[in-house]
């Protein structure tokens, strides 16, 4: 007690900054406070320039109408629905394009970065050469040479290209028939979704029962097997419940079936190939991370190399492949916002786009992208870090 009242006694504000105890606890509470001052300086300054140029801040403007179209939408709208709705429509387009351009990154990636380790001299030089050139040509280029390769080398929908029945390739876009599910498809679906939760039981049975025994199940094949054939016996039982809504040439264009425009087509093929690029140098990192000792262990053991590469190796290399694997996701998905110069109608185009210069509500608008890519980025991390945790090791 009396110990303290001394040091309490003997305190100086000099010690405020000389005793190390004191100086980190100022340190952090002065630099807090310069963030919250610059903040201040930023609102103040931003309404200041508004009202100077007889400006309000308020989001009113999304209940507006857009008055404009967008050739690419996701559920239905029109020109007369509001700001709100056409950004809705172009978060969908992005969230399309993000998707499918991971899907397909990641899939062209491993493959790549298996490949670039081949032992087979001319694939191992033709995947180099390929991973090179995309990484160094600027991403915006390569959209650019897709969307052009894509317009040019298709004709006009009179004259449009067809590899099979009611299948037409066009510089409009790719046009395909449209299934349209009769009320006993939901036969099907259910019978699909409980095919998946029965493969997902399976797996872990399978795997406690290996750990266990050592027998090992052919999971992947019964898998597939289930998945896709349980579904198409149902599809059968149930009567067919689906019809085609096949596209015919109307006019100078096809009405009905699906279309994929040429502005999706070349952003995803552009996007994925780019970043599978990156993807292949990550997982070539990560399966040489892996001490060749394991696999000379599984030869040993008489594994077959392909087991060997999927149950032993990859499973390492995992570990360090996911993290760097989360920022290409991230790379890939912010990329899509040069969507616009290939007028694919991205949350970029509508919101950051035409919706800011018809309502001049530029602060508002960039608000909201920003808002809208931090959500996605933050939301693809947690998968990630969720994922990355799921598959560490688990010491004993």
């Amino acid at each position: 007690m009396a110990a303290i009242e001394q040091d309490s006694e003997s305190f100086s504000l000099g010690q405020l900054w000389s005793d190390k105890r004191y100086r980190a606890v100022v340190t952090q509470i002065l630099v807090i406070a310069g963030v919250f001052l610059f903040l201040s300086f930023i609102i103040t300054n931003a309404i200041e320039n508004l009202e100077a140029l007889g400006k309000t801040f308020g989001f009113e403007f999304l209940e507006a109408p857009a008055s404009y179209d967008i050739n690419q939408a996701l559920i239905p709208y029109n020109s007369r629905d509001t700001h709100l709705r056409a950004a809705v429509v172009g978060l969908l387009n992005t969230a399309l394009v993000a998707f499918c351009g991971c899907v397909l990154a990641t899939i062209l990636g491993f493959i790549l970065g298996v490949l670039r380790l081949s032992t087979n001299f001319l694939i191992n030089r033709l995947v180099y050469c390929y991973i090179e050139f995309v990484r160094n040509v600027p991403v915006l280029l390569q959209i650019l040479l897709w969307h052009g390769v894509i317009v040019t080398s298709l004709d006009v929908p009179r004259n449009a290209y067809s590899p099979v029945a009611d299948v037409f390739l066009t510089n409009r876009g790719f046009y395909v028939p449209r299934p349209v599910f009769e009320p006993g498809f939901v036969f099907v679906a259910i019978t699909f979704v409980a095919a998946v939760a029965g493969m997902v039981i399976f797996r872990r049975w399978a795997k406690k029962n290996q750990e266990a025994t050592g027998q090992i199940f052919p999971v992947f094949s019964i898998g597939v097997a289930a998945i896709i054939g349980l579904p198409v016996i149902a599809f059968f039982v149930a009567g067919m419940p689906m019809s085609l809504d096949a596209p015919a040439l109307e006019g100078f264009n096809f009405q009905g079936g699906m279309v994929l425009r040429p502005e999706f087509t070349a952003l995803w093929l552009a996007l994925s190939l780019y970043t599978a690029a990156f993807i292949a140098e990550i997982v070539r990192s990560g399966i040489q991370s892996v001490s060749h000792g394991q696999t000379e262990a599984a030869y040993a053991l008489g594994v077959k190399p392909n087991w060997t590469m999927r149950l032993i190796i990859i499973p390492q290399a995992l570990r360090v492949i996911v993290p760097p694997l989360t920022s290409q996701y991230l790379n890939l998905t912010k990329n899509s916002s040069l969507a616009i110069a290939i007028g694919y109608m991205d949350i970029t185009a509508t919101l950051g786009g035409i919706t800011l210069n018809q309502t001049g509500k530029e602060m508002e608008c960039m608000i909201l992208l920003l808002m809208v890519y931090l959500t996605i980025s933050l939301l693809i991390s947690a998968f990630m870090n969720w994922y990355n945790k799921r598959i560490a090791l688990v010491e004993r």
